[in-house]
């Protein structure tokens, strides 16, 4: 995979043993360790810290009560996850099992099976960042922030992000039954869904009924994303319409090459992002040149569940302005995760470099801010294309997603002459 918002590394041989878990985690000893990880790979001022693994390690399995029933790849697992956690990078760097590995890139794809929904772990919990178009999360009204407290009458708590997922993940055809947590109300819910094989539209467009505008919306920044906004936007300019308003509501993300590729079709000149690492030095990607629609007016519409790449875009085209950003602040995951794949298939995914808007602008938990702020009505959701293209004017007009009928008046007011 090419190097993205989840591109892929080596880990460092001796981190591919079993290290620390949270809560007295589980911890191998030298001798154990060596089966994995030759000792002169251990680093000398590590190996102290090495023999209590191995004292925990050994300890449990002789002294624990049901220890007949002790998965070894269990305790790895748990203990490679503990380590993870500890780094404090909540909802950011983790641990993935090789069925989660295989999970995180069937989503960069075109196709994939669950329930259609991006979660996130924040404050101890895990929320919902974006549903996916179509998918049985939008269908059965999740929407980005809401908690999910039990899977299956299975309490969260505790758990760690990859072992929530692998319980909410499922084949297609199956249902799975959680309970959410409306944070705005505090009300909680049950909700069923049956998990479905997603294929996962990457732009649709419709022109806005009665306007001379085109709505343009990016669903996830996975592959060729960029080759689809290419053609969307030339088929809007040869329709002869005058304005865009870019759609990146619920848009949990993707890859980082497509999301410097899709700024760039706006802009003709410039910075899309400022990358910092741990040392603090800087990296920048700049504009690419040949962008298809710099000069047409446009909008771009954001909500809590426009994360990653989307807000690198919004970012870049605000600092820049070239767009005036409607809806609500994003997500805020502003890290570049790095994908060290382990040797049995899963990974660790680790947070190496913090990304900037252009400006100077921290993402990472601080998100992108509307410059126009427009809450959605408690029972609407987004317009998308599919629905538009279907709508009469009238229809339009009366539709009560409100950060849409906002973005089309300012669009018009850059038209007007």
């Amino acid at each position: 995979m090419e190097r993205s918002v989840r591109s892929i590394g080596l880990l460092l041989i001796f981190v591919m043993g079993l290290v620390l878990g949270v809560f007295g985690g589980v911890f191998l000893d030298r001798e154990v360790l060596s089966a994995f990880v030759p000792i002169g790979a251990i680093p000398k001022e590590a190996a102290q810290e090495f023999e209590l693994m191995g004292e925990a390690w050994n300890t449990i399995h002789k002294s624990f009560v049901g220890r007949d029933t002790l998965e070894d790849r269990d305790l790895t697992y748990g203990a490679i996850g503990g380590m993870v956690d500890a780094l404090g990078d909540t909802g950011h760097s983790r641990f993935l099992t090789p069925e989660i590995v295989k999970q995180e890139d069937r989503n960069l794809q075109a196709e994939f099976e669950g329930i259609g929904a991006t979660v996130e772990k924040r404050n101890e919990q895990v929320v919902i960042v974006a549903p996916i178009d179509g998918s049985p999360a939008q269908k059965a009204g999740l929407k980005p922030g809401d908690v999910i407290l039990e899977v299956n009458g299975e309490d969260l708590t505790g758990l760690t992000l990859t072992e929530a997922v692998e319980k909410i993940l499922g084949p297609a055809g199956t249902q799975v039954t959680l309970t959410i947590l409306d944070p705005q109300t505090g009300e909680t819910r049950e909700v069923t869904l049956t998990r479905a094989r997603i294929t996962v539209k990457n732009v649709t467009w419709a022109r806005l009924p009665g306007t001379e505008l085109g709505i343009v919306r990016i669903a996830v920044f996975s592959e060729r994303v960029s080759d689809d906004l290419i053609t969307a936007l030339e088929e809007i300019q040869e329709q002869n319409l005058k304005g865009v308003v870019l759609d990146l509501r619920n848009n949990p993300g993707g890859l980082l090459e497509e999301a410097v590729d899709v700024a760039s079709q706006f802009l003709s000149e410039g910075t899309v992002l400022r990358v910092r690492d741990a040392e603090k030095n800087e990296t920048t990607y700049e504009v690419r040149p040949g962008g298809v629609a710099t000069q047409i007016p446009l909008v771009v519409l954001i909500n809590q569940g426009s994360a990653s790449a989307s807000e690198i875009v919004s970012g870049a085209l605000q600092d820049a302005g070239r767009s005036k950003l409607v809806g609500e602040k994003t997500f805020g995951t502003g890290t570049v995760l790095n994908q060290f794949a382990l040797s049995d298939g899963s990974a660790i995914l680790l947070a190496t470099q913090e990304w900037l808007t252009p400006s100077g602008r921290v993402i990472w938990h601080e998100g992108i801010a509307p410059d126009i702020l427009v809450e959605l009505p408690p029972d609407a959701s987004p317009l998308i294309p599919e629905e538009i293209q279907e709508m009469t004017p009238e229809e339009f007009q009366a539709a009560p997603d409100s950060q849409l009928q906002k973005s089309v008046e300012i669009v018009q007011e850059q038209v007007a002459p």
